[in-house]
């Protein structure tokens, strides 16, 4: 049995799941909050249902890496380091370079690095903490699960922009999309769910969070996305635009008095979606509790239930037709209105929710009828679960790991 360790870090989070595998059995999991400020946050859950919390100042990425591993070995969830015998890495931006998940190597590294400009607020990050781990474990296999990857598949009339063509031949300038380890996830599971294969299927899988996402699957093959060349276009989402015209961006920019486009973007990205929209909130439970008796909160919500079934009714006419229709991420496993809102939008092609298997929050299940011509379901992302199957498969092929 092999122990792999999944890491998802973000600039103040550093989120990890410990994998037994091949079982691929959860030994533990947590994460570490507020990570660069006083007062730290690391939390764990493991054993028989054991829970603990630590408060300490971790104000470098150096320092949450070796707390990580220190307290693994203190509660006693490894008794030497040299269990863990992988790690896998979330990394946002893959570009072209990288049409799978690759064994990290100083080549492989470098050009992660390389890509921070399609992800400046990721790669770097997560790019350190593989050097981080090098030196904490350095005879361990490190493999990087790009977001963008399962992309690659897309046809060109999907992910090229309508500017001149030396821009993308030159710059790279194209739709990338993210959020693809979670659609990959919830996809498969959604197959293993209907028992029927992938490539069998005509699916469209809504990743519906904080960032929200969809994704179109075309007997297997992912053949268009949401987001674009960042994770700023597709549909409303808690706190960024989505998809606007740009010629509003200097309009606004002059009416607002900013000289500069960085905080532009800022805006489109911290400040619009619902919490724009709404002026209260980007948290969709509580624009839910507000709605009856605020107009803003209701229209809100209705424009990103109209961005959800203008997207999915495209892919459906793009595949013509559609089988499955997939729900996950926070809003999407928990929102039991949003997902009746979203449906009933939908009838046209013929699913239809069953209302007492949609009156559940975050549980695996079909929730459509059972003559519905489409299958809705309800699927649970598991974006660790796919980072440690890929550590797992590449790096058998590297090492006895």
């Amino acid at each position: 049995m092999a122990k792999v360790l999944a890491i998802n870090a973000g600039s103040s989070t550093l989120k990890w799941k410990l994998f037994e595998m091949p079982a691929e059995t959860v030994v533990a999991e947590g994460m570490i909050d507020r990570l660069g400020l006083s007062d730290s946050v690391f939390s764990a859950k493991y054993g028989d249902g054991q829970k603990f919390k630590m408060t300490r100042d971790i104000k470098t990425h150096d320092l949450a890496a070796t707390v990580l591993l220190e307290e693994l070995k203190d509660l006693g969830i490894i008794s030497r380091f040299e269990e863990i015998t992988g790690i896998g890495h979330r990394v946002v931006a893959g570009g072209e370079a990288f049409k799978d998940s690759v064994v990290i190597t100083e080549q492989t590294l470098a050009h992660i690095e390389a890509l921070a400009e399609y992800a400046p607020l990721h790669n770097p990050t997560q790019a350190y903490y593989i050097r981080v781990f090098q030196k904490l474990l350095p005879r361990v296999i490190q493999v990087a699960v790009f977001d963008t990857s399962l992309f690659a598949t897309m046809p060109q009339e999907n992910y090229l922009y309508s500017i001149p063509y030396e821009y993308y031949q030159k710059y790279g300038a194209r739709k990338y999309g993210a959020h693809g380890t979670s659609h990959r996830y919830v996809s498969q599971r959604a197959a293993e769910l209907l028992g029927k294969p992938l490539s069998e299927l005509k699916m469209i899988t809504l990743h519906l969070g904080s960032g929200s996402s969809i994704t179109a699957f075309d007997h297997g093959q992912a053949v268009d996305t949401s987001m674009g060349f960042t994770p700023l276009a597709g549909i409303t989402m808690a706190t960024r635009a989505g998809d606007i015209d740009v010629s509003l961006l200097p309009y606004l920019m002059r009416k607002l008095q900013i000289t500069d486009m960085t905080a532009m973007i800022d805006i489109l990205n911290h400040k619009s979606g619902l919490l724009g929209l709404s002026k209260l909130s980007p948290d969709q439970r509580d624009l839910e509790q507000a709605a009856p008796t605020n107009e803003l909160a209701q229209q809100a919500l209705a424009i990103f239930v109209n961005r959800v079934v203008k997207y999915v009714g495209s892919y459906v006419a793009t595949m013509n037709g559609l089988d499955a229709l997939v729900f996950t991420a926070g809003s999407g496993e928990n929102g039991i209105a949003l997902r009746e809102n979203i449906v009933d939008q939908l009838h046209y092609f013929g699913v239809k929710l069953d209302p007492e298997q949609n009156h559940v929050r975050g549980k695996e299940r079909i929730i459509s009828t059972a003559d519905s011509a489409v299958t809705a379901l309800l699927v649970p992302t598991n974006e660790e679960l796919m980072i440690a199957r890929d550590a797992m498969r590449l790096g058998h092929n590297n090492t006895a790991l």
